[in-house]
């Protein structure tokens, strides 16, 4: 099992709601999420960057 640390950038312009599970699916592209956090938020072009700890088989 490795661990990798990654950043994403996830839309913003959608349900605000389902922001987390947006995240998790993202993150579940490049590993089984371990932990994230966003970091930044880009309010003009409606997008947040998440960073986050993934293990890969």
């Amino acid at each position: 099992m490795t661990t990798h640390f990654i950043a994403a950038e996830i839309d913003l312009t959608e349900n605000p709601v389902e922001l987390p599970q947006k995240v998790e699916a993202e993150l579940q592209k490049r590993g089984e999420p371990l932990r994230w956090a966003i970091a930044e938020v880009d309010e003009t072009q409606k997008t947040a960057k998440v960073e986050a700890v993934v293990t890969e088989k």
